[in-house]
């Protein structure tokens, strides 16, 4: 079975950092390519960033770009967003997908997902 289980999200005052971390399991890691959804109250899902399977590619969201930073570690199966200067605007339920192509994953066509962690910046 397939999970994949997003942490670090929390309550941070604009300007502020956090770092989001998406463990997975039950599936061969480094052969997906993964990425960073969010989905404020009110609004559609968005992409925010995506990385291949050998972190050789990323993709960033307009919003985000200078601000975030996606990593992975396949060794861990784990994937990172590190969020910087947060704007209240951020604020946002946060996933982490999975897909076996990078443009699958940026299109939002995951094969799998996560639950989601909340993200609220204070202004």
């Amino acid at each position: 079975q397939v999970q994949l289980v997003e942490s670090g999200g929390g309550l941070v005052q604009a300007g502020g950092s956090l770092r989001l971390s998406c463990a997975a399991s039950g599936l061969t890691f480094s052969s997906y390519a993964m990425g960073w959804f969010r989905q404020a109250p009110g609004k559609e899902r968005e992409f925010v960033a995506a990385m291949s399977r050998s972190a050789v590619s990323t993709y960033y969201a307009d919003s985000v770009k200078g601000r975030f930073t996606i990593s992975r570690n396949n060794a861990k199966n784990t994937v990172y967003l590190q969020m910087n200067s947060l704007k209240p605007e951020d604020t946002a339920v946060f996933y982490c997908a999975a897909a076996y192509s990078l443009p699958a994953v940026v299109a939002g066509s995951g094969d799998y997902w996560g639950q989601g962690t909340q993200v609220t910046v204070s202004s």
